[in-house]
């Protein structure tokens, strides 16, 4: 037995079955032809000229079977079929046995099958064969027997023709199966059609090749005219087919082709897996061109096109005979790779494909260079269909991009765009359309941040819709701040009247631990301010590991509805379950930032919110990253400068003096609109432009500086400020400090958490309080947490703390009540007090 071809070989544990079939298939058909063969020695004298002529055409077209371009050779058209059909019909089974035999023989040998194939097909054959002639036996007699055909003769013939097919088909796709496994019904289903048209038309030619050779066997060579024309119907087609599985440019197969193989190997590694094969894996390599559109818009598509024909014969040079190349389009190819055993080989064969692109390729004298990322997707570990492989290879190869690296294997992480997230995306559009409101028509009243009725320092509109009333569009940007561009929920759609000092006694016992333990006898003591997390409950004076003020995102807490939340001076208390259906609440939590050499409370910044029906308070990291990537950001946008600047309204109608800093991301800056968002909040709201701060990130001036830095002095000109967040770890701080109209820096508090114990992060604070200072900029630091880091701050000379040392995050009525037990307390006067703490749990609220 051959083994090296493909074609004569069977997967292992298949050879017993797929054998056992094999034989019994010769046993029956040297049954059912031994007779007849044997007959037949007596009477080849008697046989007419037509028969050996149709014989020998029979053998001469089979020496060249027709191979459908693109197809496997299983599907080649066999031209003997027509004329050994024909001597069944006109002189019975056994000639018509003997010259398909040597027919099978010959066409075997001229494709090197291997013996036990050739004989299976003589086999087959025998047994199709021998079913049509049974079928014409049950006619009224010799069919072409000199007489005129009857309905009788055709319905004979019509019989035996169907026979022949349903065998023959039938064997074939038997052991297609047992080869194969559950594959074969697929390609069974598939070259039906096909098998149809060719074999079905050279059958139904048999009948009129006798009828001719009844008349005159000079006749038999004519039918070759309508032979042909057979096989260029099979030829015409085929190339049709393969026409919409190659792309007309390379000549590689496309993106319809690759899903066939893939879909293909699929079914064949999933056998392999059943049989615990250690090959296995399949792995699906998603490659994208670097730079390809510069060709295109510098030099031409012509020469485009001739680049992607360069790149398509050297990422055929660099894979294996049994791999696939594909073209998906544009300047992006896929290459199939079975049976491996593990990631590290399909590894190798993506870093082969970026060794053979690393040489440029020389056009007209231009050397290009043809660089690109790979994601690799491996069945079954990433995938078990085309489509799962085909998405996950994708964001892998954006994942290598991102990180310019040039492969990268696809990892859970990395897909910013799954069906949790799409669905994330959805509720947050939702919910930012659903902003809260008051009923409409009356002029409603400011309220303090503590929740009291407050008179307003200007008119507030009373063009609200009703609550849970979608509003109107007016598709300007100079919207009004109701509807989908509010962005605090309140929490109390009215307050009840009630006497100043009770109210004011309400909020001090629910702020301060002492009084709510007084107040609730029998409660067990509470050691500080406690989060509620999936890692259970941490002392807010430890380390704050939900707080990452990083682009305006710091979780609180995480949980569902209905459990146990905090409050923001550290208690419990239990959230009610939302409606079915609805996206949950957005709102602002507020962190205030300290002067460290006065320790007054200078301003705040701004924290996103988002409490999910089902997933309770969803990760602000997570949130940012979902809606950055659509224009769901653009919402998001208008809702949080719409909450600040109304609070800071609020604030300036209490008498509260507070500078808020609030963050904006690429996607804002960007567009260029932020701008004028904020002037016309602030204007709308009577805000001075001064006590208002925007915060952006060394990476969001990255993306694209120019148009970065024109949005960003348009603020400056307003007179906003512009604070440079989690400075010192992005790749240009200088460059950006001296260009930039910078009011303020943040020091990233990466480098603040650890200062206290490490010398190096100590040394480097330092350096970049110093330098900050040189160019007159205030210095924040953030994630202050300990009383050492604060003097070391002070020590230091930086301006501004913010971190759980002094309070965290809270809501914008909470944080009233935190002001009003708030005592400033200076490094030089602490002396035995250990500085302030959280949300006056000790000393600074004594």
């Amino acid at each position: 037995m051959e083994t090296g071809d493909p074609r004569n070989s069977v997967p292992p544990g298949r050879s017993g079955p797929f054998f056992g079939f094999v034989g019994a298939i010769g046993v029956v058909a040297l049954v059912v032809s031994a007779g007849p063969l044997v007959a037949l020695a007596d009477r080849w004298s008697e046989l007419p000229a037509a028969f050996w002529t149709m014989a020998a055409l029979a053998v001469a077209c089979d020496a060249r079977p027709f191979v459908p371009p693109g197809r496997r050779q299983t599907s080649a058209v066999f031209p003997s079929t027509c004329f050994t059909f024909a001597i069944l019909l006109g002189w019975g089974f056994g000639p018509a046995v003997a010259v398909q035999a040597v027919a099978v023989a010959v066409s075997g040998w001229r494709l090197g099958y291997a013996p036990w194939r050739t004989g299976f097909n003589a086999a087959q054959y025998a047994c199709a064969l021998a079913a049509a002639y049974a079928v014409t036996r049950l006619g009224p007699g010799e069919l072409f027997d000199g007489g005129r055909l009857h309905w009788t003769d055709v319905a004979a013939v019509g019989g035996a023709t169907l026979a022949w097919f349903v065998v023959n088909y039938g064997l074939v796709s038997s052991a297609v199966r047992l080869r194969f496994g559950d594959r074969w019904w697929p390609s069974v289903r598939s070259g039906l059609a096909y098998e149809l048209l060719a074999t079905g038309s050279l059958l139904l030619l048999a009948p009129v090749l006798v009828a001719a050779a009844r008349a005159s066997a000079a006749l038999i060579p004519l039918v070759l005219v309508p032979l042909f024309a057979v096989y260029r119907m099979a030829r015409l087609s085929a190339e049709r087919e393969q026409l919409a599985d190659v792309d007309p440019l390379t000549g590689l197969p496309n993106r319809k082709a690759l899903l066939t193989e893939v879909a293909e190997q699929v079914h064949l590694h999933g056998d392999r897996a059943a049989r615990g094969a250690p090959d296995a894996h399949l792995a699906l390599l998603l490659l994208d061109l670097d730079r390809f559109k510069h060709v295109n818009d510098a030099l031409g598509h012509a020469v485009g096109d001739r680049l992607l024909v360069e790149v398509s014969a050297r990422l055929m040079g660099a894979v294996d005979g049994g791999d696939m190349v594909a073209r998906l389009g544009g300047d992006e190819f896929a290459i199939v790779v079975p049976r491996l055993t593990d990631i590290d080989e399909a590894r190798e064969r993506a870093d082969r494909v970026v060794a053979a692109l690393a040489e440029p390729v020389p056009l007209d004298g231009l050397p290009l260079d043809v660089g690109g990322a790979i994601g690799i997707a491996l069945y079954p570990d990433h995938g078990e269909d085309f489509a799962t492989l085909m998405r996950h290879a994708d964001v892998a190869m954006y994942d290598a991009k991102h990180r310019n690296d040039t492969v990268a294997v696809y990892a859970p992480e990395s897909d910013h765009n799954s069906a949790e997230r799409l669905s994330l995306l959805a509720d947050l559009r939702r919910v930012l359309e659903s902003g809260p409101s008051a009923q409409g028509g009356e002029t409603v009243g400011v309220r303090g941040g503590d929740g009291a009725a407050l008179q307003p320092a200007l008119p507030v509109r009373a063009d609200r819709p009703a609550r849970n009333q979608r509003p109107a569009r007016d598709g300007g940007r100079g919207r009004s701040g109701g509807g989908p561009n509010r962005w605090l929920r309140r929490r109390r759609d009215r307050v009840e009247e009630r006497h100043d000092d009770d109210l004011i006694e309400r909020i001090l016992t629910g702020a301060d631990p002492i009084r709510r333990r007084a107040a609730h006898a029998g409660a067990g003591p509470v050691a500080g301010p406690l989060v509620v997390g999936d890692a259970g409950f941490t002392p807010a004076t430890g380390t704050a590991d939900g707080d990452v003020t990083h682009d305006a995102v710091a979780a609180v807490s995480t949980g569902a509805p209905g459990v146990i939340g905090p409050t923001a001076d550290g208690s419990t208390r239990a959230e009610p379950d939302d409606q079915a259906g609805h996206p949950g609440e957005i709102t602002m939590y507020y962190q205030p930032q300290i002067a460290i050499a006065t320790g007054e409370v200078v301003g705040v910044e701004a924290l996103l919110r988002w409490r999910h029906p089902r997933r309770g308070m969803v990760d602000p990291g997570e949130l940012i990253q979902v809606a950055e990537q659509s224009a769901v950001m653009r919402l998001l946008t208008r809702r949080v400068v719409d909450d600040v600047v109304e609070q800071l309204a609020k604030w300036s109608a209490a008498g509260l003096t507070l500078r808020a800093a609030l963050n904006v991301s690429v996607r804002d800056l960007h567009t260029g609109e932020i701008a004028d968002q904020i002037a016309d909040r602030l204007t709308r709201y009577g805000v001075p432009p001064e006590r208002l701060q925007v915060e952006i990130t060394e990476g969001a001036l990255m993306a694209d500086p120019r148009r970065v830095l024109a949005s960003i002095t348009q603020l400056h000109r307003i007179g906003v400020g512009i604070a440079l967040d989690d400075f010192g770890t992005g790749y240009s701080s200088l460059q950006h400090l001296r260009r930039l109209p910078l009011s303020e820096v943040k020091v990233d508090r990466s480098f603040v958490l650890g200062m206290a114990d490490d010398p190096d992060d100590a040394a480097i604070v330092r350096s970049m309080i110093e330098l900050a200072g040189a160019l007159g900029l205030r210095v924040v630091a953030e994630g202050v947490e300990d009383e050492r880091t604060w003097r070391m701050l002070h020590a230091a000379g930086c301006d501004v703390a913010q971190g759980w040392f002094h309070a965290r995050p809270m809501p914008a009525e909470d944080l009233v009540a935190w002001l009003s037990r708030y005592r400033p307390v200076r490094p030089a006067e602490a002396g035995s007090r250990s500085g302030p703490a959280p949300e006056g749990e000790s000393k600074a609220s004594s």
